[in-house]
């Protein structure tokens, strides 16, 4: 998985990196084809935001968390993509399951 991680208004600090990449490792173990991933970090007077836009195989998925702590906007965006991409996975898998029934029925029709 290809990540980059920015910021806007706030100092990335080496700790806030490796937060954020071990947060996204959660990600890339319940799903193999992440392509690409981006991570944005905002502060706005009070208000931290963390988002994300990934490339996976067939689909962007895209999460955001705002809280008043960053660390929790980020536990919170990665939960929200974590929902996304199990959710994605089962439509790919689903999706397979019906080719697959659809062409027994052909056969056993035959």
């Amino acid at each position: 998985m290809n990540l980059n991680i920015s910021g806007h208004h706030i100092d990335m600090t080496e700790a806030l990196h490796n937060y954020v990449a071990s947060k996204m490792d959660r990600i890339e173990r319940h799903f193999d084809d992440v392509i690409d991933a981006e991570v944005v970090l905002e502060v706005e007077k009070v208000r931290h935001k963390a988002e994300v836009t990934m490339q996976v195989r067939g689909a962007t998925l895209h999460a955001e968390c705002t809280q008043d702590d960053m660390y929790a906007a980020i536990d919170g965006m990665v939960d929200k993509l974590d929902r996304q991409t199990l959710k994605h996975k089962e439509k790919e898998k689903d999706h397979h399951n019906r080719q697959a029934r659809h062409a027994n029925l052909n056969m056993d029709a035959g």
